[in-house]
């Protein structure tokens, strides 16, 4: 399986999930470029992305594998399963942000901007509460913090990523949504507690009418971190897939 973090993430983030619910499956998990100990040259584009993870399979194994992609690695999953359907044989969407309407993103992008890093530990710690982390199990947001969070040259501490990389990415995902082989097995996963939602209608219906019976689609009464806050619940998702 090939696994795909969500924007200012990294690939450690599917550590608890693997270690715990999924120890015998092989999980492939990169730090995407701009992301964690990845280099941050650009172009910093979907194309780019989808370049690096098929020279990483090619590399990495001789089969197609299931990709298991989060929110803005969701949407490079589904570009991956577009330009290389020979190396994905299936898809695992958890709260894809995809499509996304361009004034949301610009007011992300300009937050982040306005607040790139924080005080001190315990005020990096708040912000991840009160953005999608509230419901997670204290152990996984102290590795996400041990791991991603790093001392900056004026003093203060921020997430190990590549800053410009991924303002650049906040607008890749209002480009048009596009869809998968319409032969793939695809299973989506919408957070209900996410408003907006990242799950579009648009994009919703876009992919029942154009993937039919290999769409399945489900509904998690929980916020946007959908693989650290329902582990249990995405790892029987992922069985089902393998």
């Amino acid at each position: 399986m090939l696994a795909l973090h969500g924007l200012t993430g990294h690939g450690k983030r599917w550590q608890a999930l693997s270690e715990e619910f999924l120890p015998d499956v092989r999980i492939i998990a990169p730090d995407l470029r701009g992301h964690g100990r990845s280099t941050g040259v650009p172009p910093w584009d979907f194309e780019t992305i989808v370049a690096d993870l098929a020279e990483l399979l090619r590399a990495e194994t001789s089969e197609p594998v299931v990709v298991l992609g989060h929110s803005f690695g969701a949407a490079a999953g589904v570009h991956l399963a577009r330009r290389h359907p020979e190396l994905v044989r299936g898809l695992v969407l958890l709260d894809p942000a995809i499509g996304l309407d361009p004034d949301f993103m610009l007011r992300i992008a300009t937050s982040m901007l306005e607040f790139p890093d924080y005080a001190s530990v315990q005020d990096a710690r708040f912000d991840k509460l009160e953005t999608a982390w509230a419901e997670i199990d204290p152990r996984v947001l102290d590795a996400e913090l041990a791991e991603h969070l790093v001392p900056t040259e004026n003093g203060r501490f921020g997430w190990r990523l590549t800053f410009p990389a991924i303002i650049s990415y906040w607008g890749q995902l209002a480009r048009d949504f596009v869809l998968p082989p319409r032969d793939l097995p695809t299973i989506v996963v919408q957070a209900m507690k996410v408003n907006p939602p990242f799950v579009t209608p648009a994009f919703r219906a876009a992919l029942t009418e154009h993937l039919g019976e290999n769409l399945t689609f489900h509904e998690f009464d929980c916020d946007h971190m959908v693989p650290q806050a329902r582990p249990e619940h995405t790892a029987a998702l992922l069985r089902t897939a393998l």
